[in-house]
């Protein structure tokens, strides 16, 4: 498949925001980078959508493999589009949400991230890109 447009494109991704609760309170699953844009902050499980693949499809395949997590509903919250959102390029977001029951996953990092583990949303390490406007805007949500 070969096309040539006048105007540039963007770039699609997904990201996954999994939430555990516990009897401490609620808990959002992060990914360590291993590369940059970000190297070695904290972000959501997610990435590039490819060519040959619908959206729902990629963020199970990224969840998958960056984290392990396979049997998870994941429901679409909202589109992130601000320009300058990632360093590498424009790069518009999906962003999807599920839960789990984190005392009963197996979380294993993968793929390009070299850690997953989960944290108390009120208790964060710095986040890459824009996940801290977006988690933000997710719990007003899920605390419902």
């Amino acid at each position: 498949m070969s096309f040539t447009y006048n105007y540039p494109h963007f770039a699609l991704t997904v990201d996954a925001v999994i939430f555990s609760k516990s009897d401490a309170g609620l808990n959002v699953l992060l990914i360590r980078r291993a590369h940059e844009p970000f190297k070695d902050r904290w972000a959501f499980p997610g990435g590039y959508v490819n060519i040959d693949e619908v959206i729902d499809n990629a963020v199970y395949r990224e969840l998958l493999e960056e984290t392990n997590l396979s049997n998870v509903s994941l429901k679409r919250f909202d589109i992130f589009d601000a320009i300058d959102r990632d360093p590498r390029e424009r790069t518009v977001s999906v962003i999807y949400y599920g839960f789990i029951n984190g005392s009963k996953e197996s979380i294993k990092a993968g793929d390009d991230a070299k850690d997953a583990k989960l944290f108390p949303v009120n208790n964060l390490p710095e986040l890459a890109f824009d996940h801290s406007i977006i988690l933000k805007k997710i719990v007003e949500v899920v605390q419902k």
